[in-house]
């Protein structure tokens, strides 16, 4: 039985709370660990570390932490199958979708280690008369990060190597569900030369995040989650004083006109609904089907759904793996009944499959004629079961994506121009698609949606995450006259 423990001052050490909750393989059910959930005392000592560290690190030379960033950089691409091992174990993502995450957190490291241009601040000269003013960004000081169980990697690589470049230091609490993964990119980070106290890691429960919430000396918290969640963190850091962004929950839309290609919109449906279990904010959970397409377009993803192969992630051949835990599993399949019991039509049933073992399977669901009114369509189900909404025009279809109060990501389908121009402009949502499902951006823009999908006024990483974890500092400054200085410049007055 593995014992997790936390990461403070450059060292590894075990849970002193006495309190621990289960770490399982969600592949076999099978409890493989327990995670130190840390105490009020152990959430301290963390914050006093990353003060400590600060005090050296905010000075420390842009040219040093680029050194050591990439040195960074360079140990995750080494043991990126390592991560994605662990992922897999703990979270039961397949193997392909575990590597792409650490491929995804990769791309945020590299922009940090470009910071050094990025913090370049701004400069007028002459201004007024013998006045020249310039801008500089400086860190905030102490920071933390709460993550997601659904990208244990990835998510914290989103902050943490930019507020660290940035100068600040670093509190990461990562989901207890699977804390293995970024506990072990933690001790990479240490093995590159960062100084101790620069990142630390608590692992805990709400003990542990209220108090990073509230601690008077974290500057600043990055939240990724449920939008309840979201909402309570955004409000509860704020209210004492910090910066806060806190990104929430999703119902991505995916429009299908009926001029798309359909082979291309059915392979997309599918791997964007289903990859990772559905267990992902990006995830698209209804397809909008307007027009003649629907008939067709449903087909198309059955088939293919029923081609899928669902089992273990340490498997070559799985195509999708369990839920992260037995709740989960059990919760979606309550959506699935519900969306029967509402009249919507079963297409396929992902409750029908039967697997081997105790691990936290479901089939993957595809539910047809689903109207707004169900919770099938109203909740955010993280889970593998996709919605096919009708609807008669390209208007009727933009309106529910308006109407939805999430804002997260759209993608719309079509080889008309004029009409993917169009939703560009028209869809409600931070993140859009043309052709593309999950419109996720790389890693030197930003990463951040609209409506109850995001708190707070930044995205995450790339240049809006620069921008959260620094504050401007304007400098103006007047010198004497040439005229009365002291030294012979030898030239006249006003040259």
């Amino acid at each position: 039985m593995q014992k997790i423990g936390h990461l403070i001052d450059g060292t590894l050490v075990e849970a002193t709370s006495g309190n621990t909750g289960p770490v399982y393989d969600p592949s076999t059910g099978v409890e493989t660990g327990r995670v130190a959930l840390a105490s009020v005392t152990e959430v301290d000592a963390a914050v006093t570390s990353a003060e400590t560290a600060f005090e050296e690190w905010g000075q420390t030379s842009l040219a040093r932490r680029t050194k050591l960033m990439i040195s960074f950089r360079n140990l995750v691409v080494a043991n990126a199958d390592e991560i994605a091992r662990r992922l897999t174990a703990e979270h039961g993502k397949v193997m392909d979708d575990a590597r792409g995450e650490v491929a995804r957190g990769i791309e945020n490291i590299e922009f940090a280690c470009g910071l050094t241009d990025a913090l370049k601040g701004a400069y007028s000269e002459q201004a007024s008369n013998g006045v020249d003013v310039h801008t500089v960004r400086q860190p905030l000081g102490v920071v933390a990060g709460i993550t997601p169980f659904n990208f244990p990697a990835m998510v914290p690589m989103w902050m943490f190597p930019n507020a660290v470049a940035c100068g600040n230091t670093f509190i990461l609490k990562p989901s207890e569900r699977d804390p293995s993964a970024p506990l072990y990119v933690a001790e990479l980070f240490q093995e590159a030369g960062f100084p101790a106290g620069v990142l630390n890691v608590v692992n805990g429960d709400k003990l542990a995040v209220d108090r990073l919430l509230e601690h008077p000396k974290v500057k600043a918290i990055s939240f990724v989650g449920s939008t309840p969640i979201a909402r309570y963190v955004y409000s509860t850091a704020t209210s004492h004083g910090k910066r806060a962004q806190a990104l929430g929950g999703a119902k991505n839309h995916m429009l299908v006109l009926p001029d798309a290609d359909i082979e291309m919109a059915a392979d997309a449906a599918v791997s964007a609904a289903y990859g990772s279990a559905g267990e992902r904010c990006m995830a698209i959970s209804v397809v909008v089907a307007v027009g003649d397409v629907g008939d067709r377009l449903v087909e198309a993803i059955k088939i293919r759904m029923e081609k899928l192969i669902i089992g273990s992630g340490t498997d070559p051949s799985s195509e999708m793996g369990p839920l992260i835990t037995a709740q989960a599993r059990d919760r979606v399949a309550g959506y699935i009944q519900a969306g029967f019991e509402a009249g919507c039509e079963l297409v396929v049933d992902g409750r029908d499959q039967r697997f081997e073992g105790g691990g936290f399977f479901l089939g993957v669901t595809l539910l047809d004629r689903v109207t707004t009114d169900m919770s099938v369509y109203t909740d955010e189900i993280f889970g593998p079961v996709l919605a096919v909404v009708r609807a008669d025009t390209y208007a009727d279809g933009v309106d529910m994506i308006r109407s939805n109060p999430y804002g997260n990501g759209a993608a719309i389908f079509t080889r008309d121009g004029g009409a993917a121009r169009q939703f560009q402009r028209d869809a409600d949502a931070g993140m859009v698609g043309v052709n593309v499902p999950i419109p996720v951006p790389v890693g030197y823009h930003s990463f951040g949606g609209w409506k109850d999908s995001a708190f707070g006024d930044t995205t995450m990483y790339g240049p809006e995450g620069l921008r959260f974890y620094t504050r401007p500092k304007v400098i103006t400054s007047r010198w004497p006259d040439p005229a009365t200085s002291s030294v012979d410049l030898g030239f006249p007055r006003n040259n």
